[in-house]
C-alpha cells in the first residue's frame, strides 16, 4: 500500500514533537519512561490518565512538567473532602450593572483548561467526583441548564494514593471507565533515586521549557485517527475484551473464575487508539498486533471488577490481563 507523501512528513514530524516533549519531561522528571510514554499517549489519544503510586513518587511534578512543554493553561485542582462541585466547574454569581441592576454571571471553575490535574482524586466526595463526569466524556459543563464547551485538547491527569484508605472515596466504576490509562508509578530504583536527590538538592533546579502549541497538539491527535487498522487486527482488539467478559465463549479461564464484570466498549477504543499512536512513533502507517498487545495492562487494568473469590485469593487484574495476553491468539480461523 503506498502512503502518500504528505502523511510520511506529517509521521516524522510527530515522532520529533513526541520525542522533543519526552526529552524536555525527562530533563525533570527521572526514569519512569514508561509513564512518560502512556501520558503522552493519552494527551494524542484525546484520553484522560489515572497516575496511581504512593506520595513523593513525582506524578504531580509529571504533571505540571507536562504542562511547562505545552503552550496550553493548565489548572490544578486539590481534591479535599470539602472540595463541592461547584469549585470544580464554577457558578453564576450575582453581579451589580452601573445602573443599579443585578444580574447572574458564569464564573468558570479551573476545570475550564486544557490541562487539569486532579490531584488525589480520592478524597473528595462522589458528589464532587462527578463533577468532572460530564467534562470527561463529552468535554463540556452544564451549569443551570446552559452547555458550555471545552476548549480542546482537554486532558485530565489524576493522582491517588493506593495505601491511605482513610479519608478518601473510591472512584466509581463508571468514573473509572472514562480514563484512557491507569498508570502505576513504581518506586524509584538506585541509580535513579540518585540522580533525584542529585537534580533536587543542587542549585539549579531543571524546568522544562515549551515544545508545541494548541493548534500542533490538535493536527497531531486528527493524524492519530488518520491511522490505519487491518480488520483482523482490530478484531484482536475486540477479543481481548470480549476474553475479560467472564460470561462470554471468548472469556480465559482466569477471567470466568475471577472476574464480576469486565471491560467496557471503551477499553477496546484505547486499545485501538493506542496502538494507532505506537504505530507512528514506529514509523509505521497501520496498527500491528503488537501495538494492541502493549497497552494491554495500562488500557484494562482500571476496567475489571473481581468477584468474591478474586479479592479473597488476592488477585490483581494485572494478573489476569498478563494471563489473557498469553492466552488470546492475534487470529482465529473463522
Amino acid at each position: 500500500m503506498a502512503v502518500a507523501t504528505d502523511v510520511i512528513k506529517r509521521t516524522e514530524q510527530f515522532r520529533d514533537d513526541f520525542a522533543k516533549l519526552r526529552a524536555e519531561i525527562g530533563k525533570v522528571i527521572v526514569g519512569m519512561e514508561e509513564i512518560v510514554e502512556g501520558v503522552l499517549i493519552c494527551l494524542f489519544a484525546s484520553g484522560h490518565g489515572l497516575l496511581e503510586g504512593v506520595p513523593g513518587l513525582g506524578k504531580t511534578l509529571l504533571v505540571r512538567t507536562l504542562s511547562q512543554t505545552l503552550d496550553l493553561t493548565f489548572s490544578r485542582i486539590q481534591f479535599t473532602p470539602d472540595l463541592m462541585p461547584a469549585d470544580i466547574i464554577g457558578t453564576n454569581m450575582v453581579n451589580e450593572s452601573a445602573d443599579g441592576k443585578r444580574y447572574f454571571q458564569f464564573e468558570r471553575g479551573p476545570v475550564f483548561g486544557n490541562v487539569i490535574l486532579a490531584d488525589e482524586i480520592n478524597r473528595a466526595t462522589p458528589k464532587t467526583q462527578s463533577a468532572l463526569l460530564e467534562a470527561m466524556q463529552e468535554h463540556t459543563v452544564t451549569v443551570s441548564g446552559t452547555r458550555y464547551v471545552l476548549d480542546e485538547p482537554f486532558l485530565v491527569l489524576a493522582t491517588q494514593n493506593p495505601l491511605e484508605m482513610e479519608g478518601t472515596y473510591p472512584l466509581p466504576e463508571a468514573q473509572l471507565d472514562r480514563f484512557f490509562f491507569k498508570m502505576l508509578v513504581r518506586y524509584p530504583n538506585r541509580g535513579e533515586l540518585s540522580t533525584i536527590v542529585g537534580r533536587t538538592t543542587g542549585a539549579d533546579v531543571p524546568f522544562g521549557t515549551k515544545v508545541m502549541d494548541k493548534q500542533v497538539v490538535r493536527e497531531w491527535m486528527r493524524l492519530v485517527r488518520e491511522i490505519v487498522i487491518a480488520p483482523h487486527v482490530e478484531d484482536y482488539a475486540v477479543r481481548l475484551v470480549l476474553a475479560t467478559q467472564p460470561e462470554t465463549e471468548h472469556a480465559t479461564e482466569m477471567a470466568k473464575k475471577y472476574v464480576r464484570y469486565g471491560s467496557s466498549p471503551r477499553g477496546a477504543q484505547a486499545l485501538i487508539l493506542a496502538g494507532k499512536i505506537r504505530a507512528l512513533l514506529d514509523a509505521r502507517y497501520n496498527v500491528g498486533f503488537k501495538d494492541i498487545a502493549d497497552s494491554i495492562l495500562p488500557a484494562l487494568r482500571h476496567r475489571l471488577i473481581l468477584n468474591f473469590e478474586g479479592e479473597a485469593e488476592g488477585i490483581i487484574s494485572d494478573t489476569i490481563l498478563k494471563d489473557l495476553g498469553e492466552r488470546v491468539p492475534t487470529q482465529v480461523n473463522e
